[in-house]
């Protein structure tokens, strides 16, 4: 009977993923919306079994650690700007500035106002601080185009943005797990910088590029029978990239998160502009949105059966200073002196979407130590990530659209010239 019904729900929203999109397209509404919804009140409905990540912890964290690397590479190959300092500057200042004041924000919220232990409070401060590379498609970038500068500045800054941070949250969720474990001694708090902020970030980079150079090569340089490797790339070979890079990083204890991204972005600049990166683009997308489909039902069944029963109203408020003040602002103050105009960075700084990152940081966590708070962390990420998705939800298309018209009336019309270049 079980079983009968999970086949049967997962049918209805697969299909329903591949539907609804040409149905929502010109609503304020998106596919997270309307499976948190139809998730939340399947949970409502008497008789079905319970759906509780607190009741299955390991399904929990590798269903939504599949979801995420995946998000990741299709973030990585989306992208069309080369990597580079100035390039990527937007990237750099809500990496380096925005996301540690956002945890440091939120840690401090969780143990003045929700009374979260230090250590519960730096793990719900680094679960909800990274944005989200799978919820937040209304706001990042499209395909990948051929050319560099396809994508506007606001697109990039977030769709970069996703792609890093949930590799460069993971050392403060591993601090949060050291705090529990061996308390601040100097010799813990040491060995965490060693290990888990530096030698797994730099194993982690390191991994990405040698899979993505390797790979990238293989498919654009390697000559078989009637032509490149490349020229006949299937679409699911994008997976074999993901869990190779992710595999392979995690073996040699580095962050996979991080190689996967990177390994997606080395891929791209081995060559930037072929057909084969839109094919692989496109399949990782439909595998992403068919999962996600999957999850946020879970989620929002979780939600309507019992995950918010231990949900304060201080710890709501700490999830609602997040999504309106902390992010928005954090946001927008980092991006001071880059020459994005006040509007964009208003934009960025709003549209951080909390998501599936989210829950795999806390379900990862919790199964390192089992002395945290379970039940009011996972209460205060639940409600905060569905607070995200209908919030965001609502109105990310028409504010996106109406700064799209704003930018194309304000961009420069091209003058007509004679061939000697002069104006005419």
């Amino acid at each position: 009977m079980l079983a009968s019904v999970l086949f049967l729900l997962a049918g209805a929203s697969a299909l329903l993923a591949a539907l609804l999109p040409r149905v929502v397209d010109r609503l304020p509404v998106n596919l997270p919306m309307t499976f948190l919804g139809v998730g939340a009140l399947l949970g409502l409905v008497p008789g079905l079994p319970l759906v509780s990540p607190l009741e299955h912890p390991v399904a929990t964290e590798h269903v939504t650690e599949i979801v995420v690397i995946i998000s990741l590479m299709g973030a990585g190959l989306a992208l069309d700007r080369p990597v580079g300092w100035r390039r990527w500057a937007s990237t750099w200042r809500l990496i380096v500035v925005a996301m540690p004041l956002t945890i440091g924000l939120v840690a401090l919220t969780g143990s003045v106002l929700g009374g979260l232990p230090v250590a519960a409070a730096v793990l719900l401060g680094a679960a909800m601080a990274p944005t989200d590379p799978v919820l937040a498609t209304d706001v990042q970038v499209g395909e990948p185009a051929d050319e560099e500068g396809a994508e506007d500045e606001v697109r990039f800054a977030l769709t970069s943005e996703a792609g890093l941070n949930d590799g460069a949250a993971f050392p403060v969720v591993h601090l949060a797990v050291v705090l529990a474990t061996a308390g601040a001694t100097a010799g813990a708090l040491g060995g965490w910088v060693l290990e888990d902020v530096l030698l797994r970030t730099v194993v982690g980079l390191g991994v990405g590029l040698a899979v993505g150079q390797l790979l990238g090569r293989l498919f654009f340089r390697l000559h078989l029978g009637g032509g490149r490797l490349a020229d006949h790339v299937e679409g699911f070979t994008s997976l074999a990239v993901t869990f190779l890079a992710y595999g392979a990083a995690e073996l040699l204890h580095g962050y996979g998160f991080v190689a996967v991204f990177v390994a997606a972005c080395s891929i791209r600049a081995v060559e930037r502009s072929h057909d084969a990166h839109r094919v692989a683009h496109s399949f990782v997308e439909q595998v992403e949105r068919m999962l996600t489909a999957w999850l946020l039902l879970l989620l929002g069944a979780a939600l309507t059966d019992g995950l918010l029963a231990t949900l304060t109203w201080e710890l709501a408020l700490v999830g609602v200073l997040l999504v309106v003040a902390v992010r928005p602002l954090v946001g927008y103050l980092s991006l001071a002196g880059t020459p994005t105009g006040p509007r964009e960075r208003w934009v960025v700084g709003i549209y951080g979407v909390r998501g599936i990152g989210s829950l795999y940081y806390l379900a990862w966590a919790l199964e390192q130590h089992d002395g945290f708070p379970a039940e009011q962390l996972w209460a205060a990420v639940g409600f905060t990530v569905a607070l995200s998705v209908f919030v965001h939800g609502v109105t990310a298309k028409p504010v996106v659209r109406r700064l799209d018209a704003q930018r194309f009336r304000a961009a420069p019309t091209d003058r007509p010239q004679d061939v000697a270049g002069t104006h005419v």
